[in-house]
């Protein structure tokens, strides 16, 4: 992997990481801005960069081997270690004609589920043979960690083959107990789709997918699901009925009955997250979690989506809940604003009704 010659914005990076923000975006028109707690804010004392600033950047960020393919395809995305601190994941693109990146921070250091405050479904979700496990939520709500803190958990525990799938690579995961091999799109395979057919030949236990971007992909992934592999995948859903209508509405028609099989089959969890700024600083996660019970699983196969709410909302036993119960708790123990859960929330009067319930207000 090419290692980038970052000195023009080593400031600006060893800013980000003083102030623990979590991205960093440079365009042309702009200052140089850092993400705090959910927020952009301009870095201190920087100016506006030119077209030809942000071209300088933008190509050592890339290096030479990737930088014909930027320029035919008007975007890339890659990642490159920032030391022995953390890596960054990157997203060069154009934007009025002149180049742009947006990087994201990734520590080197993989959290615990336990320090991400994981809901206890992890636990059993990590002891899972095979089955589909799916993290979903908006771009930046830490998808990609959660998923990582279980693969670490994954790979110091069990005696398997994990096999990652990524666009880029993100958390460098490590060998121990576990065979970790991590395969990057577009360094060492073409593709998702051809990344996982390859892995049905590479004898996986645990399969990681950054993400579930088309049809074939899906495919593919719900195959290694129902033979005999532990499956995880991303989606840039909401919640998680809406998770299973966007997975089902990608086939044809024609295909859709067979899909609802197939997934009510292998479901394990659906694990919805979205971050909140926290009192004082920070953010803190909150989760929706939907497992694959009988209950839910007849729901699938009998395309009954939008009931799956109100089995998740008396299904607590199962490890099930809503993520206005997640909000919730979070404003009660004094981590959050009420306005804040309410905004993140698609039921912002459920917020409220939570808190009735278990008699919190």
């Amino acid at each position: 992997m090419y290692t980038a010659d970052v000195s023009h914005i080593e400031a600006y990076l060893n800013e980000l990481m003083e102030r623990r923000a979590t991205d960093l975006h440079i365009a042309a028109g702009s200052h140089p801005m850092i993400r705090i707690d959910g927020s952009l804010v301009p870095i201190d004392g920087s100016e506006v960069l030119t077209p030809e600033e942000s071209t300088v950047v933008v190509d050592r960020l890339i290096g030479p081997d990737d930088l014909d393919r930027f320029n035919e395809d008007r975007q890339l995305d890659f990642s490159f270690p920032w030391g022995d601190q953390a890596r960054f994941r990157a997203n060069a693109y154009y934007q009025r004609n002149s180049p742009a990146v947006a990087l994201r921070l990734i520590p080197t250091d993989i959290p615990t589920p336990q320090q991400l405050g994981l809901p206890d479904v992890w636990q059993k979700i990590v002891k899972k043979p095979h089955g589909l496990v799916l993290a979903t939520g908006p771009t930046g709500s830490g998808k990609s960690t959660s998923q990582a803190a279980m693969i670490a958990e994954i790979a110091a525990t069990r005696a398997c083959h994990i096999l990652t799938i990524e666009d880029p690579i993100e958390y460098m995961q490590h060998s121990k107990m576990a065979l970790v091999n991590q395969r990057e799109v577009g360094t060492d395979v073409p593709d998702f789709a051809q990344g996982l057919r390859a892995a049905l030949r590479e004898d996986p236990d645990v399969v990681l997918v950054g993400e579930l971007r088309d049809l074939e992909t899906i495919a593919l992934t719900l195959t290694l699901a129902e033979t005999g592999h532990l499956v995880f995948g991303t989606l840039h859903t909401n919640d998680a009925a809406q998770t299973v209508d966007r997975l089902i509405d990608v086939f044809p028609h024609d295909q859709q009955a067979q899909v609802r099989t197939q997934l009510s089959m292998s479901l394990v969890a659906v694990i919805a997250q979205r971050l909140i700024p926290r009192i004082g600083g920070g953010r803190v996660a909150a989760f929706e979690v939907m497992t694959g019970s009988p209950a839910i699983s007849n729901l699938i196969r009998e395309g009954q989506v939008r009931q799956i709410r109100n089995v998740m909302t008396t299904s607590s036993r199962e490890g099930m809940r809503l993520l206005e119960s997640s909000l919730s708790g979070l404003v009660s123990e004094g981590a959050i604003t009420l306005d804040d859960a309410q905004a993140i929330s698609m039921y912002p009067d459920e917020v409220v009704y939570q808190q009735q319930v278990v008699g919190w207000t």
